[in-house]
């Protein structure tokens, strides 16, 4: 049998998270299918340059992943790649790497390369692209961050994570009477700790996006005791500004992003101090990188695999493959790394968890700023308004 003619690279960079292997996994079979080989790059953009690692791929080897986590293929977010410190500070790649890259597409004969990753990676990409090298991307995050897609793959499994945390958590908090403070990641967006914190019942999520304040949560502990209920659930994004502005983050080891952590131990801690309250943190960590993808990632992330191919195949270079509702579409990458999705502070999610009495820290918890009923009494009374009017009129 006579090895196809054209050769399709895919390479997972960044942080890992369930459905890179079915996003790999979705590419390979959509390749074979079309008569093109495929080529897996080791550890992410660190495997096209000085040494080459790659392996080939095909539907046999590639077999049974699409439930498991991680990549077959190995990421990193270090090494000579890095392109982002921050939201959006671009990095500009060595020419010398960007040349080196350029080589080994041309020597494979890739005629698309499929990069795998979130902002910093797709950044990364954009500069590929801009050489000429052939690239589309596909969106990966469990922050749920980028623009251009309602949602990346990795986001409903670390969120799912997350709400079983919660729904332990809570068991144990209501047997002891205490206080649980559980953090989950979210360097600029508070999606999971959103979607979690609704989810798992709990009674105050601290996003980056909303400012909050110690006094404020500790008034939503004693409102909740006012009303008999002894325990109190907290979510906490790790990108959350304290009441100061400043980040709580670990050392960086002096390459890439800052590490953050820790925010969770600090609201614990502010807590027992100010209430006399016994209060625990339990920290997520990579248990929300972990572990096999749910159905949702599992179908989003094969999907992604399988686009990315009919973009390479089109012709389509420099975009990115997104999820519009219910269509797979695509936009270029340059308009995906220059936004970030974040929570709206008055979005639909943030409404019904206020109506629901969750507090965001930002207002005591008898003075909510949004009461859905007294805005239905609102309407209701307008609509009767105009009724009478119209009325009055005829």
């Amino acid at each position: 049998m006579n090895k196809p003619a054209k050769r399709i690279g895919i390479l997972t960079s960044g942080g890992d998270c369930p459905g890179l292997n079915a996003v790999i996994r979705g590419a390979v079979k959509s390749s074979w299918q079309l008569g093109y080989d495929c080529v897996g790059f080791l550890k992410g953009y660190e495997g096209l340059v000085d040494p080459v690692r790659y392996l080939s791929l095909d539907p046999k080897n590639t077999s049974g992943i699409l439930n498991q986590g991680g990549t077959i293929l190995g990421s990193t977010n270090k090494g000579r790649f890095a392109a982002t410190v921050g939201v959006q500070d671009r990095v500009e790649l060595d020419p010398r790497l960007l040349d080196g890259v350029q080589r080994t597409v041309e020597q494979l004969g890739i005629c698309g390369l499929i990069c795998v990753g979130g902002d910093g990676s797709l950044a990364v990409a954009q500069q590929f692209h801009e050489r000429g090298i052939p690239v589309v991307g596909v969106p990966k995050t469990i922050d749920n961050d980028l623009s251009a897609t309602a949602f990346t793959f990795g986001f409903d499994s670390a969120v799912a994570c997350a709400t079983d945390a919660l729904d332990r958590l809570h068991t144990t908090a209501a047997s002891h009477e205490r206080i649980m403070v559980l953090e989950v990641m979210g360097r600029h967006a508070g999606w999971i700790a959103l979607h979690s914190g609704i989810a798992g019942g709990a009674d105050v999520i601290l996003l980056p996006e909303i400012g909050w304040t110690f006094e404020d949560v500790c008034h939503k502990v004693l409102h909740r005791e006012s009303q008999g209920k002894r325990f109190t659930l907290v979510v906490v994004a790790e990108g959350a500004e304290l009441p100061c502005g400043n980040l709580v983050s670990k050392e960086n080891g002096g390459e890439g992003q800052a590490r953050l952590g820790g925010i969770g131990d600090l609201v614990a801690q502010e807590i027992e101090k100010r209430l006399h309250r016994e209060t625990r943190t339990a920290v997520l960590g990579h248990l929300q990188r972990g572990g096999p993808p749910t159905t949702f990632d599992r179908v989003l992330a094969t999907q992604f695999g399988a686009h990315a191919v009919r973009l390479i195949v089109e012709g389509r270079l420099g975009e990115m493959i997104c999820y519009q509702p219910p269509q797979i579409d695509s936009v270029p990458i340059i308009e995906a790394v220059n936004h970030l999705s974040q929570v709206d502070p008055n979005g639909a999610a943030v409404q019904a968890a206020r109506a629901l009495g969750i507090s965001f820290g930002d207002h005591p918890a008898d003075e909510s700023p949004f009461n859905i009923f007294s805005v239905a009494e609102e309407s209701l009374a307008m609509a009767e308004a105009v009724t009478a009017e119209a009325l009055e009129v005829s």
